[in-house]
């Protein structure tokens, strides 16, 4: 069977991936297994470069928070600030400290050197500003969305007033309470004052779509790309701080249900220049249906991935990233009757795979889904593969 296999394997490279495909995706989503490995990082790196010099991509998005990516795009498009704050203050989650993403943005920014803004390359962050434990403020995006329109459109249409906002919001420690996701009387976000802020947001992103074309004459295709970010994110953020304070039994499951929307929105405006590439966690792209087990509780949601698959159609392609070891986390060489085994027996060490070859090898026999050691490890689902366009294999995660 490996010699068979071999069949299925190629380098990874724009041309070959793109072959696998129905056709070319708006959306191209390469996903990782884990978090932290930056050899993963780097296998995105060349992938991403070549789809810009040879299919004109020229937009990444990856799971970071969207309002801090802004000061990433900032810096491509103009060359403010260093390269330093910006991964220091650009990046959720931890991810600034990857060398990495360093050299992402580090070539990113040659590359846009000396070129039109039509012509230059585009970071996104498509996360919303929610770390694990908890949610950030609504204040930056909304007062951001207000600030927007109070110089751009009537007064008496803005219906509230900045003092206003920062009455209602009030100080920012208490939306951003750590023990908010396992209580939620420590939620604020069904006080009167959230209530009345999730009605003023509504009205305030509904008058960005009333005076479009207004607005499109008033500002720069930046400037509205932004406040459109401003109120996606305002309207996201007091949703899932409405769902942080609920004490029904849907309630985490409707808190990772808001999380993907909001990822599913900005994934689909990242396509708005041109093919784009996202990269996230496998789970977050995935077509299937998402499901967890926490304090004995199925939870079932559909990830960002699903949505934009759905949206899309043959506009989306998904390509998991497997991985035979994390030795340093003590994932080592997987099981022979695995996924990640059958392909850890290819000579190389990268692969692009193709899934359908992969499947007619296989026949009616499908590998044993591989059990990770480490939490942090999620192998990829062998009943997935009908919801793959294509697979990324490395072999060997070294320790940093």
């Amino acid at each position: 069977m490996t010699a068979a296999i071999e069949d299925a394997a190629h380098p990874v490279a724009t041309d070959i991936v793109m072959g696998l495909l129905p056709a070319k995706p708006r959306l191209l989503a390469l996903g990782e297994p884990t978090h932290g490995e930056d050899i993963l990082l780097e296998v995105r790196n060349d992938l991403f470069r070549q789809l810009v010099e040879q299919e004109g991509y020229r937009t990444i998005t990856i799971e970071s928070d969207c309002m801090m990516g802004l000061l990433v795009d900032d810096y491509l498009a103009s060359g403010t600030g260093t390269l330093d704050d910006v991964m220091a203050h650009g990046f959720s989650h931890g991810f600034g400290a990857s060398a990495a993403n360093r050299e992402l943005v580090r070539w990113m920014r040659a590359y846009n050197d000396g070129r039109p803004r039509s012509a230059q390359l585009r970071f996104a962050g498509f996360d919303g500003p929610l770390e694990m434990t908890g949610a950030a403020s609504p204040r930056q995006a909304l007062t951001a969305l207000h600030a927007y329109l109070s110089v751009r459109v009537d007064a008496d249409l803005l219906a509230c007033t900045t003092q206003t906002l920062d009455r209602l919001l009030g100080a920012d420690d208490p939306w951003s309470h750590p023990d908010s996701l396992r209580d939620p009387s420590r939620s604020v976000g069904q006080t009167p004052e959230a209530l009345q802020l999730r009605l003023l947001a509504d009205d305030l992103a509904a008058l960005l779509d009333t005076h479009l074309p207004q607005l499109i004459e008033a500002s720069t295709p930046d400037e509205l790309e932004a406040a459109r970010l401003f109120a996606r994110t305002a309207t996201g953020l007091l949703r899932y701080h409405h769902w942080l304070a609920d004490t029904s039994p849907g309630r985490l499951a409707r808190l990772l249900g808001v999380r993907a929307s909001m990822m599913a929105a900005n994934l689909l405006a990242a396509t708005e220049h041109g093919p784009a590439l996202a990269y996230a966690h496998n789970s977050h792209l995935q077509r299937e249906q998402s499901s967890m087990r926490l304090g004995g509780m199925r939870l079932e949601w559909w990830s960002a991935g699903a949505i934009v698959a759905s949206r899309l159609g043959q506009g989306y392609a998904f390509l998991p990233t497997a991985l035979g070891t994390i030795r340093h986390h003590g994932v080592d060489t997987p099981p022979a009757d695995t996924l990640e085994g059958l392909l850890y027996a290819l000579p190389e060490d990268r692969h692009v795979i193709d899934v359908r070859r992969l499947e007619a090898v296989l026949g009616e026999t499908s590998p044993d889904a591989r059990v990770s050691p480490w939490f942090g490890y999620a192998p990829v689902d062998p009943a997935h593969l009908t919801g793959i366009d294509a697979m990324v294999f490395v072999k060997d995660s070294p320790a940093a």
